[in-house]
């Protein structure tokens, strides 16, 4: 027997195996071969001769912030100065809200104003809450017999949990506030910038300006925590309103944002955010004018969510005309050791290049089966809200559909969870 399994092995194993590998050394030369490279502006000394933006683009720069000093002292900072000195002080207004940190975020904003105000640049800093304010609005609960928006009732507790997502959506919201009062005053902007608390550089957001030629609704960057794998699953969705078939590139279940994200051309999306995202302003100054939301909820109750920086996009006019686009070549990170492994002009390297691919190809039944299962209980949830419209009530309505999760995320303690 054990004679039999040495010829076995010896007239057919063997040979299989080397033309497996054969077969894949093929095509691991091929897949690292056709990497594409990273096209971004290159700014020089001049800041802006070498762009093709407009001189005189005018930017609102809004962000939020809870525990980020460690990313605002070491780049965030600096990094929001020199955008200042690209564009042009004039061109700029800055809008950042703080509340609920336990380190010395307030005392390092307040440096960055500091800094702003030394260069003549319009800003708002609004400081928050402490931890402990915050902890007692979360523990503030409607009685039971009076539910108040934004709140959830958690029958294992047999109480209301306020809701995660329409508590960014006010902050957020809060920090957008400036834009409309600036307009009352005759000054209008180009763009609406949001950085997360990320680290990135002027080619960055100039080369995600630059998008298309600067034709769409929004343009988003790429995020990392830990390289390769990228970070905003919550946001992003294909062009089919999927979500990632992996965390490595090239990401896509739809076969035409694959193959964008293969050549590191734009790719059309339903929605992104990323870590920086850029959105044309015209449709913030519409009216009514668009801002940010949760789902409702009474489709919550049904153990739904949907991320306010997805249902953004599907509120927003201007995607079904111009588009969302993710561009790849912009890769923003949350600490400099990530941002250092993805800002190279080839993305990723060879060893992660062909895992990546693999990975894909791999997961793709398992995923395309898991996406179907995920898809119909939402839908059906999302029917049944429906068809529960209450009489004489215009029919419910939800545009973010792709946006939709089988979850639920409540503010707790000092931070979140899934309920």
């Amino acid at each position: 027997m054990l004679i039999k399994y040495r010829r076995f092995r010896r007239n057919y194993l063997r040979p299989l195996f080397f033309v497996l590998f054969f077969l894949f050394s093929i095509d691991a030369i091929s897949l690292i071969r056709h990497r594409p490279n990273t096209y971004r502006e290159n700014i020089n000394v001049d800041r802006r001769s070498d762009s093709s933006l407009p001189r005189n683009t005018s930017v609102f720069i809004a962000s939020v912030h809870r525990n980020t000093e460690p990313i605002l002292r070491s780049t965030w900072n600096q990094a929001v100065l020199d955008l200042v000195d690209f564009f042009g002080p004039e061109n700029v207004y800055f809008s950042a809200i703080e509340s609920g940190s336990q380190d010395e975020t307030k005392e390092a904003l307040m440096d960055l104003k500091a800094a702003l105000d030394q260069r003549y640049v319009s800003n708002t800093i609004s400081l928050g809450m402490t931890v402990w304010e915050q902890l007692e609005e979360i523990d503030t609960r409607p009685p039971p017999d009076a539910r108040e928006p934004g709140w959830i009732w958690n029958a294992a507790e047999s109480q209301f949990e306020l809701r995660r997502i329409p508590y960014l959506a006010k902050v957020r919201n809060q920090a957008m506030e400036p834009l409309k009062q600036l307009q009352s005053e005759g000054r209008e902007f180009d763009k609406v910038l949001w950085l997360n608390d990320v680290v990135f550089d002027t080619e960055d957001i100039v080369t995600l300006f630059n998008t298309r030629d600067n034709d769409y609704a929004a343009a988003c960057a790429m995020d990392y925590k830990v390289a390769p794998l990228y970070y905003d699953t919550f946001a992003l969705r294909d062009d089919l309103g999927l979500k990632t078939m992996s965390l490595y590139w090239p990401w896509f279940q739809s076969p035409i944002a694959r193959a964008a994200a293969e050549r590191n051309a734009p790719i059309r999306v339903t929605s992104c955010w990323n870590g920086i995202v850029v959105f044309d302003a015209g449709p913030f100054y519409a009216n009514p004018p668009l801002r940010f939301r949760g789902i409702d909820d009474s489709l919550a109750d049904l153990h739904l969510e949907g991320s306010e920086c997805c249902l953004i996009h599907a509120d927003n006019y201007l995607t079904a005309e111009k588009g969302v686009w993710l561009n790849p070549n912009v890769r923003v990170a949350y600490d400099v050791k990530a941002y250092n492994q993805v800002k190279t002009d080839r993305f990723p390297n060879p060893f992660w290049t062909v895992v990546g691919a693999w990975v894909n190809r791999l997961n793709s039944w398992r995923v395309a089966i898991q996406t179907r299962l995920e898809t119909r209980v939402v839908q059906t949830r999302l029917e049944q809200w429906r068809s529960e419209t209450p009489n004489g009530g215009p029919q419910r309505h939800e545009p973010g559909d792709a946006c939709l999760i089988n979850e639920m995320q409540i503010m707790w303690s000092n931070g979140w969870m899934h309920l």
